[in-house]
């Protein structure tokens, strides 16, 4: 009976002892989710000559870390209707734009806005390097963001570039066949982009 009641003793004190350390990891998790909830938002403006032939033209970038990578979600408005885009990060915001990474498709529809959702590190950290192969570069960061029109004509056919007889082709979507750049982060140094100031 001594031994019994010894064991009876004991059991709300594993209990109890059991409870505090759920509480604990309860409240480590809201921590660890307060802290990777934080987030970076920021505008994409018009590119340079694209306010004059498309006044209302913007969007909006917001970046949630996370444990292993981030989310950026984009959305942009004041486009042609039912119009494609394509999303890059790249060095610089404006030509020649160094180094760049393509990420997504963007489509606006009827009412000229769209969106899209990313995963992917677009943060401090993000960057390209190649030691060898076809080319050849060091570690480079690239902490800015651009959209192109995936058609040419589009841009052309729009009054978007001024002084222009055929329409502008540059290499920026799948195809390396799109049109002309029309929101960029240039709002920021070229040396720190927005995705420099996202910390996981």
């Amino acid at each position: 009976m001594p031994r019994i009641k010894h064991l009876r003793r004991r059991v709300p004190t594993r209990i109890a002892a059991a409870a505090a350390t759920a509480t604990l990891a309860a409240s480590a998790g809201l921590t660890m989710a307060s802290a990777s909830a934080a987030s970076f938002s920021f505008r994409l403006v018009p590119a340079p000559n694209i306010a004059a032939c498309l006044p209302k033209a913007g969007g909006r970038v917001t970046i949630t870390p996370g444990s292993l990578n981030d989310t950026m979600q984009v959305s942009i408005h004041g486009m042609p209707a039912h119009t494609g885009f394509d999303l890059f990060v790249i060095q610089q915001p404006l030509a020649p734009f160094g180094v760049s990474w393509y990420q997504t498709d963007v489509n606006a529809g009827s009412s000229g806005s769209g969106s899209a959702t990313v995963r992917g590190v677009f943060d401090v950290e993000t960057f390209s390097v190649s030691p060898g192969g076809t080319t050849t570069f060091a570690p480079t960061h690239q902490y800015h963001l651009g959209l192109w029109f995936s058609n040419p004509s589009t841009p052309f056919k729009l009054g978007c570039e001024p002084g222009a007889t055929s329409p502008i082709v540059i290499p920026f979507n799948g195809e390396q066949h799109a049109g002309v750049q029309v929101l960029d982060t240039s709002g920021f140094p070229v040396n720190a982009g927005p995705l420099s100031h996202v910390h996981r």
